[in-house]
C-alpha cells in the first residue's frame, strides 16, 4: 500500500508521497497510475518527499503524464503546507525545500484549519520577447520567461482569451508542443484588467489546461511587469482563484503568495 496526502493550490492538486515509500524506478509509473482522474486518484501531479530535516525536505514532481517537471510552484507549496502540519507549525515559520529548480523557502503566512497560507521564494525571473510562428502561420508575439522551468507567455485583450478567433486552449497545446520548444513549455495567456491586477489561463506542460500554476502566475507576472509596466505588486486571478506576486524586477527575487490546502491522507494499491 501507498501511504499519500493530497492537496490543492487554488484547484491545483497533488499528492505527496514519501520518496522511499516507492522504489525510484517505479516513480514514474506510479505518478501516472495514481493521478489517473477516473482508475486512480487523480491529481495533476505527484511531489514525492523526503525528509532532510524537521523544517526541510527534498521533493521531485512527477507531472500526470510522467514527465518530470523542474517545479511547480503550487506543488511545492501545498508541500509546505503537508510538512507545516507535521511540524505544527506557527505562523512566520520557514520551511526549506529543496527543488529540480533550486531551494525554495515557504513561510507561513496564515493557518486556518487544514488551510495554509504561504509565501514563498521563487527565484528571479528571466524574460525575453519571442515570436512563435504556429502551422498556420499566424505569428504569436509572447515572452519566453525561466522561472526555474520554461514558460511562453501572451498578452490578450479579450475577456475570452481567444486569440485571432481561436480559442486560448488550442493555441496553449500548439505552442506547448511546437519545435521552437523541443523540451515542450507551460503557455500562459494574460490579460489586463488593471495596473495591479491580471487574469490568465494556463496550459501547463504534462497535464493540460489547469485551474492554476504558481510558476505559472509568476512567468505572467513578470512578464507584465518588465514588458508591460505594470506594478510590482500583481494580484493575479486564474480559474481556481487568486494569488499574490511581488517583483521589483532585475536581479530581485520574486515572492508568490497564496493558500494551499490539505483534502485527504489516503492509501492506494
Amino acid at each position: 500500500m501507498i501511504q499519500f496526502v493530497k492537496a490543492h493550490a487554488c484547484g491545483n492538486d497533488f499528492l505527496i508521497v514519501e520518496a522511499l515509500a516507492v522504489e525510484e524506478v517505479e516513480h514514474k509509473a506510479t505518478a501516472v497510475r495514481l493521478c489517473a482522474r477516473n482508475t486512480g486518484v487523480g491529481a495533476d501531479g505527484v511531489e514525492y518527499l523526503k525528509w532532510t530535516g524537521p523544517r526541510s525536505g527534498r521533493i521531485r514532481l512527477f507531472n500526470a503524464d510522467g514527465s518530470v517537471a523542474e517545479i511547480s510552484g503550487n506543488g511545492t507549496r501545498c508541500v509546505a503546507a503537508w510538512m507545516a502540519r507535521e511540524a505544527q507549525a506557527k505562523v512566520n515559520e520557514v520551511f526549506a525545500i529543496e527543488t529540480d529548480a533550486g531551494v525554495r523557502s515557504c513561510r507561513v503566512t496564515g493557518i486556518d484549519g487544514n488551510r495554509y497560507e504561504m509565501a514563498s521564494d521563487m527565484g528571479v525571473p528571466v524574460v525575453t520577447e519571442r515570436q512563435v510562428v504556429l502551422a498556420s502561420g499566424a505569428v504569436i508575439h509572447g515572452a519566453v520567461v525561466s522561472m526555474g522551468n520554461p514558460h511562453y507567455v501572451i498578452f490578450v485583450r479579450d475577456d475570452g482569451f481567444s486569440i485571432d478567433g481561436v480559442g486560448w486552449a488550442s493555441i496553449g497545446r500548439e505552442i506547448c508542443f511546437h519545435p521552437d520548444f523541443p523540451e515542450q513549455t507551460n503557455v500562459e495567456v494574460v490579460r489586463t484588467v488593471s495596473q495591479g491586477e491580471i487574469e490568465i489561463r494556463i496550459f501547463e506542460r504534462g497535464v493540460g489546461p489547469t485551474t492554476s500554476s504558481g510558476t505559472g502566475t509568476c512567468a505572467a507576472s513578470a512578464a507584465s511587469i518588465a514588458l508591460r509596466g505594470l506594478d510590482s505588486a500583481l494580484s493575479v486571478t486564474a480559474p481556481g482563484g487568486a494569488q499574490a506576486v511581488n517583483w521589483r524586477g532585475g536581479s530581485a527575487e520574486m515572492t508568490l503568495t497564496g493558500p494551499a490546502e490539505l483534502i485527504c491522507i489516503g492509501e492506494a494499491f
